[in-house]
């Protein structure tokens, strides 16, 4: 009598760089996460934004301060290059609304 055959041990796809399909999986899942991260961070950044705002308001100031979002655009386009720049103006009406 013979022994059985030995079935080689499934592969988890998600773990196995072999499988396109499930590599594919695996990064949009993590895609996924970053997103989510984003996504929470500019609410959460658009709040602070608010409330700087209305204390500027509050205490007598304008409701803009151009040198301060020339310097955020800065910072944006010194990292990401041009592309920053448009994130950057993004980010910055999503906390103090259209102009």
């Amino acid at each position: 009598m013979t022994a059985p055959a030995t079935q080689p041990a499934p592969t988890d796809s998600a773990t196995d760089p072999t499988d396109p399909t499930g590599h594919i999986a695996d990064l949009r899942e993590r895609i996924d996460e970053i997103d989510t991260a984003l996504i929470e961070l500019w609410q959460e950044r658009a709040a602070l934004s608010h409330q700087v705002g209305a204390a500027r308001l509050a205490g007598g100031g304008t409701r803009l301060v151009l040198a301060r979002e020339r310097e955020i655009l800065d910072r944006y386009r010194a990292v990401l290059g041009s592309d920053g720049t448009q994130l950057g103006l993004l980010v910055l009406r999503a906390g103090r609304g259209p102009l």
